[in-house]
């Protein structure tokens, strides 16, 4: 398998434990409970900062050199490109309603609930979608060539919250992560025990 490949499926493993995260919270709010509003900006912000600039431009290269190599492949795909724009203009429409609610503006509870749901929803059909269908395209079809261009034309740049050293600014959303998968994972323990 392909290094980048392997990257990007490790991205998205990272993305989807966020994603989590958010529908935990989100499901926090729908019960009519106060979420931790911190946990979203930096989820937000998160994505503004390494999803969508970092981690999909490294897709859209993938898709760039599949498309040059055998558009028709590419074509089965479909647009990723254009899909990473219509995410780019989701993740701003959450960020926008969350920014709404910190500001104590009027706001139907439905609003919230339907950005962050469309957000969350649609970025697990996106991530499987590549999982599916561009990866593997990529994969079958690329040269070794190819995989060099791609190589010298991605962003090698770390994430800032999963690659070792935590920016400051995401420490407190780490922190979450790891406590929200250790309570997860005790309570799956104890679902599973026998009962005596």
């Amino acid at each position: 398998m392909s290094r980048i490949i392997e990257m990007l499926q490790d991205e998205h493993r990272n993305i989807a434990r966020l994603i989590d995260v958010l529908e935990q919270e989100l499901s926090v709010f729908d019960r009519r409970e106060r979420p931790d509003y911190e946990i979203f900006q930096a989820i937000i912000q998160y994505f503004k900062e390494y999803p969508e600039n970092c981690h999909h431009p490294k897709e859209d290269v993938v898709y760039q050199i599949l498309k040059e190599r055998n558009p028709a492949v590419a074509g089965a795909v479909g647009d990723v490109e254009a899909e990473h724009e219509i995410e780019g203009e989701r993740l701003n429409k959450f960020a926008q309603v969350v920014e709404d609610v910190l500001a104590d503006q009027e706001l139907p509870r439905q609003t919230f609930h339907e950005a962050a749901k469309d957000f969350i929803e649609h970025q697990r059909r996106h991530m499987a979608k590549e999982e599916q269908l561009l990866f593997p395209a990529a994969l079958e079809t690329l040269t070794a060539d190819d995989w060099s261009r791609i190589n010298s034309r991605i962003d090698d740049r770390k994430d800032p919250m999963f690659d070792g050293e935590i920016t400051s600014k995401f420490q407190n959303l780490h922190n979450t992560i790891l406590r929200w998968e250790k309570e997860t994972e005790e309570q799956r323990l104890k679902t599973a025990a026998p009962q005596s």
